[in-house]
C-alpha cells in the first residue's frame, strides 16, 4: 500500500549532542589537516574524506535517513551518483579546451 504510515523517530538530546560534538571534532580535524601542509594529492583526499564523513552524519542523523525507509536513502545515493556523473563529464570536457587567455 502506498500510504503506509511510518512513525517519526525522535532523537534523544544525548544522541544529538554526540553527533554535534563529532561534527565539531571533525571540523577541528579539517582545520588541523589543512595546516599540516600535506603533499598535493593527499591534502584534497583527506579533506574530502572528512567532509564526506560529516555529510554522512548530517544526512543520517539530522535529516533522519538512518530511521527512514531505505527508499529515501537510495534516492539520495542516486542523486549524488547522478551529480558526480555530471561533474565528471564536465571535467572531462575541460581537458580539451583551448586557453581563452594565455597563461602568464
Amino acid at each position: 500500500m502506498m500510504s503506509e504510515h511510518h512513525g517519526h523517530h525522535i532523537a534523544s538530546a544525548k544522541q544529538l549532542w554526540g553527533i554535534g560534538i563529532a561534527l565539531l571534532i571533525l571540523t577541528v580535524l579539517t582545520v588541523t589537516v589543512a595546516g599540516l601542509g600535506l603533499p598535493s594529492p593527499f591534502d584534497i583526499l583527506t579533506a574530502m574524506a572528512i567532509a564526506l564523513t560529516k555529510a554522512f552524519l548530517v544526512a543520517a542523523f539530522f535529516m533522519g535517513l538512518y530511521w527512514d525507509t531505505k527508499f529515501n536513502s537510495m534516492l539520495l545515493i542516486g542523486a549524488l551518483a547522478f551529480f558526480i556523473l555530471m561533474v565528471s563529464i564536465t571535467l572531462l570536457d575541460t581537458l580539451y579546451r583551448d586557453d581563452i587567455v594565455p597563461s602568464f
